[in-house]
């Protein structure tokens, strides 16, 4: 009988093959629907009568009816569907098999195991292991991208660029996803082996994970640490100790490797880039196209009415009042599949989010919600249309309390929800502007229309001259002023805040102001640090006339609560006797010093490189625990963590530090300093590695 010696499983020519090469690691690494090759070795030749069967299984309980086992025999032609293993050549001893899965196999570990039926008695060896990926380069797979240059960015690409900031003022911070890096698709793995529903029941789990729909899902719900021991802890309160300021990151591989050793404890802490961030790893890790998109003046409805209630009190402050908000910026992903269950026109991009806002179906998960679903106004369609329809299309509604108690609403917004939606640009660091995918163009008449037939699903008894903003906007009574605040000077972190409040009179009447200011820090999502400014002024107003007050807020009045976000919200609530107040409001965002990297060598692969990065400190007191935190897929292995000397005021300091790169091609290479005056100064650098 005829038993196994040895099995080569081609590692290098099937990655290859199979676009898996870029994984660090000697796992086989193959991609679903594709024929992959392995050599055995027997100790003696087949007999002639002898039959050879495979058997390919993965998950704990694995069975065929669940296509999560799959027995086939070795045969001279493979069958087009299903899974199959095919004689190339047998020479003396040696069997060279290809071996076909099926495009819509679940993904994931898979054992194999061969039988050998002969003369009446049956031998079975395990052959090994593999893991099966999603295959974005098979018309077949539902995840397939036909164009070339996206699929390089949406799959291959493991360093990004991620927009921040606010509309007035984008910025982009890089982020190494790392998604081959060693270790990382075992841990995205583990990801999928702690959701709930893998706990709950693992034989279905284990074979829906077929399909892309199902598996983004779950993500959605691993990547946060609600509900499950999933990957991140959110923290929003400008408060982070006992964990990390979520602006330190430079990446997801950290992330995820302190996850796994922590025993899967959620890791602290992160905001919705660290969670768009670590997703877009995960999907790109297993083989679903993704990208991370940032929405500006993001809206957070919890009560699915596509209106967000925004509250001032009498003195101009910010209230923080009910539930809803709206965000200088939020970021999710999209992942590019079919959408088998709402038909082809809705196939392609699909929003996933993972970052804790609202419940679905009991757990704090969010999508897939068809991009073109979305632009279309289905909110009745899965999955958590409403909530992302109304976070780029809300109205806006502002609040007054009065000073007697009572609420007055004061005016309503149909237009400043959802702008200059983003990414990365394919093949560079540009912004792409992707809005006209989400809506109809703001103010034409599809875009009022697909709002009103959303509104009218998910409120089907309203009456709607009542609700629609547009008619709201009708009842109010045209304001007699107008205000705006204006930038004077350079935003800059340690300068005095310099802003002009331009407040004009809009009728033929003399008119007096009576102006209530104040200024917050604030975290990115609205939430309220702390009052660092405030003042009242009563201005007369000539006909037609515009006047100009200064504002100026000093480094010592905003220093001890500016956040890693550098933020800082700007109130005016403007009141002409008998008359509605005009509200005016500017976040603005301060400048860091610039930090810079610098390659001092040529990049080779396997040669260490130097690089050299200078700060220096422009505030008149010294700075002291700083730290440098470098890192780069392909770049170095894991991360540096530099110690910094305290800097005197004024002072430059310059830290020389190696890294050594292990591939060639244009790298990423990032660095987040922080000390105790600057919690989060970022810096990026492309490095050109030769061979």
């Amino acid at each position: 009988m005829s038993g196994l010696q040895s099995v080569d499983w081609q590692i290098a020519s099937n990655r290859q093959a199979h676009h898996t090469e870029r994984f660090y690691g000697k796992d086989l690494l193959v991609r679903r629907g594709q024929l992959f090759q392995v050599s055995l070795t027997l100790s003696q030749g087949l007999s002639s009568g002898g039959r050879v069967t495979f058997t390919a299984s993965t998950g704990p309980y694995p069975s065929e009816s669940a296509n999560t086992k799959a027995v086939f025999p070795l045969s001279n032609g493979t069958s087009s569907s299903g899974w199959g293993a095919q004689l190339v050549s047998s020479r003396n001893n040696v069997l060279n098999i290809s071996i076909l899965s099926p495009a819509n196999a679940p993904i994931g570990r898979y054992t194999l195991n061969m039988q050998i039926s002969s003369q009446g008695s049956d031998s079975t060896m395990k052959l090994g292991t593999f893991i099966l990926l999603f295959n974005p380069w098979l018309q077949a797979d539902s995840v397939f991208m036909s164009n070339h240059a996206e699929r390089e960015e949406y799959v291959q690409e493991d360093a990004g660029i991620i927009f921040v900031g606010s509309t007035n003022r984008i910025s982009m911070i890089g982020w190494n996803y790392g998604q081959f890096e060693e270790g990382i698709l075992n841990i995205c793995l583990s990801v999928l082996d702690n959701s709930l529903n893998f706990r709950r029941d693992p034989a279905t789990d284990v074979a829906h994970r077929n399909d892309p729909k199902y598996v983004g899902r779950v993500l959605s719900a691993m990547i946060n640490g609600n509900d499950d021991s999933g990957v991140i802890s959110g923290n929003w309160s400008g408060n982070y100790t006992g964990g990390r300021d979520p602006r330190n990151w430079n990446g997801s591989v950290e992330i995820l490797k302190e996850w796994q050793r922590s025993g899967f404890r959620p890791v602290r802490y992160g905001q919705c880039w660290v969670f768009a961030g670590t997703l877009n790893t995960v999907l790109r890790c297993l083989g679903i196209p993704s990208r991370v998109i940032t929405n500006f003046n993001s809206a957070h409805d919890t009560d699915q009415n596509l209106s967000v209630d925004v509250y001032y009190d009498p003195l101009g402050r910010p209230m923080d009042k009910g539930s809803d908000s709206v965000w200088n910026f939020h970021v999710w992903n999209e992942a590019w599949f079919v959408r088998s269950d709402l038909g082809p026109s809705y196939n392609g991009w699909q929003v996933l989010d993972a970052t804790p806002q609202e419940r679905s179906q009991g757990v704090f998960q969010c999508g897939p919600a068809s991009v073109i679903a979305i632009r279309e106004g289905n909110v009745d369609w899965d999955f958590d249309m409403p909530f992302i329809f109304a976070e780029v299309n809300a109205d806006r509604i502002t609040w007054i309390y009065e000073s007697n108690g009572a609420l007055k609403k004061n005016s309503s917004d149909t237009h400043s929800v959802g702008k200059h939606i983003s990414t990365k640009a394919v093949g560079s660091n540009s912004r792409m502007d992707v809005t006209e995918k989400y809506k109809y163009p703001e103010g034409s008449s599809q875009e009022r229309q697909v709002f009103e037939k959303a509104l009218r699903k998910l409120k089907p008894t309203m009456s709607f001259s009542a609700t629609s903003a547009s008619s709201l906007a009708r009842e109010e009574r045209e304001p007699s002023i107008s205000g705006r605040f204006k930038v004077a000077g350079v935003l800059t972190v340690g300068k005095e805040v310099n802003l002009i409040l331009m407040l004009k009179n809009l009728t033929s009447d003399t008119k007096t102001v009576t102006v209530n200011m104040t200024a917050w820090t604030i975290v990115y999502n609205g939430t309220l640090v702390h009052e660092v400014w405030k003042d009242s002024v009563t201005k007369s107003l000539n006909p037609e006339e515009e006047i100009e007050h200064p504002v100026k807020i000093a480094y010592a009045q905003y220093e001890k609560y500016l956040k890693a976000d550098n933020m800082i919200r700007t109130t005016a609530v403007c009141q002409v006797t008998d008359e509605p107040e005009v509200v005016v409001e500017r976040d603005i965002i301060l400048d860091n010093p610039t930090l810079t990297l610098e390659v001092l060598d040529e990049a080779r692969v396997q040669k260490p490189v130097n690089v050299q990065m200078l700060f220096s400190n422009p505030l008149d007191e010294p700075v002291k625990d700083c730290v440098l935190m470098v890192e780069g897929s392909g770049l170095l292995l894991g991360n540096l963590k530099i110690d910094v000397p305290a800097l005197r005021p004024k002072e430059r300091s310059r830290v020389r530090f190696e890294i050594l790169p292990t591939r060639s091609g244009t790298k990423q290479l990032l660095a987040n300093f922080s000390c105790n005056k600057f919690p989060a100064i970022k810096a990026m650098l492309s490095v050109d590695v030769a061979e």
